[in-house]
Order: structure tokens, then C-alpha cells, then sequence
């Protein structure tokens, strides 16, 4: 017997734009608090590891591991060991068990809520979809000129003259940043502003600006998809949960949004940051940040629909349904021989 695939209608209260502006506004808060809490943590010592002292700091305090007292012979093996353990591998799989508890529930938040690359990601987005109408060089076509909100945006090529040195700070920012986390900041900035780094960091920040630069101009969502490790954890342990929160689609209702943009394209697509197409199934999902743009744009564009936009967070049976891929379910296995 045949079965009929019956389209998953996604229940959730219509979306205002007013309620997604606030939302995204939340997000970009959020981002710039953690931005500004990551480029200044190593000054305040809250977590750092000094590579001329050779011992960590958090939260203010020095963080060592025991093994100075043991190799002066003031506590034996034993005790060395329980220092180990409840100094390092008891706080890292801590910090990693919560991080993996939380993607596994609702995916890469960090990713699209709190990491600082991901923000220098979206703004030099933003600024190359102006300056080429693509957010990305490797973009194979434009995106829409039309917005979800009606609004048309003309590339103009002069705001490379903003793009490029913008990308450039960014990539000195986190080069300097970075080298704070291993060197004293309290010494090194100082050197930094008189031009008298040491050798060795003034080629760490130098190459580091380069790569990074480098980075942000040709490979920002590609590195956030296929080299980040942090990213990759976060969504493998998303991908183990079929229950995890989702962005769904209400299929019953897909007619709405066929031209979404009046020929242009979808405008969840054009949201995107990680160029990915938000009404596919999880598995090619696989890089979502849960930045929820596209559900933004959606709800934009749907704006005087009475039922909202018709993209949303989904979790729980609504999310494992979405994450089959909308497969018919298997016919029931004919009882054996012999069974009751």
C-alpha cells in the first residue's frame, strides 16, 4: 500500500516585524557585549595563559596546576596528580560538556549569538553585499537588490574603500587581541603604541593580521563552516539530537513564499550569512547558527499576513519530524508465521 506524504504544518504564533526586529537587536547586543568582554578579558586578567610567566590566570588569580610543589618535592605523586585532574581536565570537560549540552539542545547559539568572528563575519557581509550585491567573492550570482522590506539596494564599488580597511582592523584587532592572551597586556600594549614590540611579537602580529585579513576578505562563512572546530563540535552534537530546536517550515503553505521577493529570489536565502537555504532539511543544515535571519526576513516579507511568516524555531516531535525530511513512514511489517 502506497502512503500519502502529508505536509508538516509548523505551529507557531505569526511573527510581527516589530517582535524580529527586537529580536535581532537582542542578537547584535548580545554580540557586541561579548565582543567587547573577549577584547578585554585578557587585560583584566579573568582568563589568560602568560607564556613568560608559564601559568594561567582566572578571575584575577593565578591559576597553576600544582606540578611546581611536586617537582620541589613538597607533595607526592598522588596529590600531583589530583591537582591535574581537578585544575585542568576537571574544569575543561566542564566547560565542554556545557558547551556540548547546549548545542545538542538548541545548536551553534554561540555561534550566531556570542562568537566575535561571527560578528566581524556579518558586517563585512553586510558592507560587500552593498559594495558587489554578493555577501561573498565566491558567490556564483548577485542576491536580490530588492529587501524584504521593499527597500532596493544598488551595489555601489566605492564602498570598497570601506570594505577593505575595515576587514584590515579587524584582523590587526584580533591579532593584537590574540597575542594578549599569551603576553602580558599591561606590558605589550604599551609597546605596541610606542612601535617597540618584541621581535617575535611584532611577527605575530604582523603575520597574524595578514591571515587574518586574508580570512575575513575571501573565506569568512567557509572557514565558520569547514574549519572552525568550535563550530564543528557545536553542530555535530546538534545533528546527534533529532528533537534540537530547528528552523522549520511550514510546508502547508509554501505557495506563499514561491516569489517571495517578486522574481528577485527568497528572501530567507538573501538573509543568510552562512549561505545556506533555510528551507532544506536539517542534514543540509548542517552549518546553522541559529542566528535566526532568515526567520526575520521571512516574517518581513509575510508582514501583512495574518498568519505570520512561515519560517520558525521549531523542537521537540515537530523538530525530529522535519529532520526525516519529510518521508513518508514505513509500511508495517506483515506479522511472521506462527505470531498472534
Amino acid at each position: 500500500m502506497k502512503h500519502r506524504v502529508t505536509p508538516i504544518a509548523i505551529h507557531a504564533p505569526a511573527s510581527t516585524r516589530a517582535a524580529e526586529r527586537r529580536k535581532q537587536a537582542w542578537r547584535l547586543l548580545a554580540q557586541a557585549a561579548f565582543f567587547i568582554v573577549f577584547v578585554l578579558t585578557p587585560v583584566f586578567d579573568l582568563f589568560r595563559y602568560d607564556l613568560t610567566r608559564g601559568h594561567a590566570y582566572f578571575l584575577g588569580m593565578e591559576w597553576r596546576l600544582g606540578i611546581d610543589a611536586f617537582l620541589n618535592g613538597e607533595i607526592g605523586a598522588g596529590m600531583a596528580a589530583i591537582n591535574v585532574l581537578g585544575r585542568l581536565f576537571v574544569p575543561l570537560f566542564s566547560i565542554a560538556g556545557l558547551v556540548i549540552f547546549i548545542s545538542w539542545k538548541w545548536g551553534r547559539l554561540y555561534c550566531g549569538w556570542l562568537c566575535p568572528h561571527f560578528s566581524v563575519v556579518e558586517t563585512i557581509n553586510r558592507l560587500m553585499l552593498v559594495a558587489t550585491g554578493k555577501p561573498s567573492l565566491w558567490d556564483p550570482r548577485a542576491l536580490p537588490t530588492r529587501q524584504p522590506d521593499g527597500s532596493v539596494i544598488r551595489p555601489d564599488r566605492r564602498v570598497w574603500l570601506l570594505v577593505l580597511p575595515l576587514a584590515v582592523f579587524f584582523a590587526f584587532l584580533w591579532a593584537v587581541v590574540l597575542l594578549s592572551y599569551l603576553m602580558p597586556p599591561l606590558e605589550m600594549y604599551p609597546r605596541l603604541f610606542s612601535l617597540s614590540l618584541q621581535r617575535y611579537e611584532a611577527i605575530f602580529v604582523i603575520a597574524a593580521t595578514v591571515v587574518l585579513s586574508l580570512e575575513f576578505l575571501l573565506a569568512r562563512h567557509l572557514f565558520c563552516r569547514y574549519a572552525c572546530a568550535v563550530g564543528m563540535f557545536q553542530s555535530l552534537a546538534w545533528m546527534g539530537n533529532r528533537k534540537a530546536l530547528v528552523v522549520g517550515v511550514d510546508r502547508t503553505r509554501l505557495a506563499e513564499c514561491s516569489d517571495c521577493l517578486q522574481g528577485e529570489g527568497s528572501a530567507c536565502e538573501a538573509a543568510c550569512p552562512m549561505r545556506l537555504k533555510p528551507r532544506s532539511i536539517k542534514r543540509l543544515m548542517f552549518a546553522c547558527t541559529q542566528c535566526a535571519q532568515c526567520i526575520s526576513a521571512c516574517a518581513t516579507v509575510q508582514t501583512d499576513n495574518p498568519q505570520g511568516g512561515l519560517l520558525a524555531w521549531v523542537q521537540g516531535e515537530e523538530a525530529r519530524q522535519l529532520e526525516g525530511g519529510f518521508k513518508a513512514p514505513r509500511p508495517a511489517r506483515a506479522p511472521d508465521a506462527g505470531e498472534g
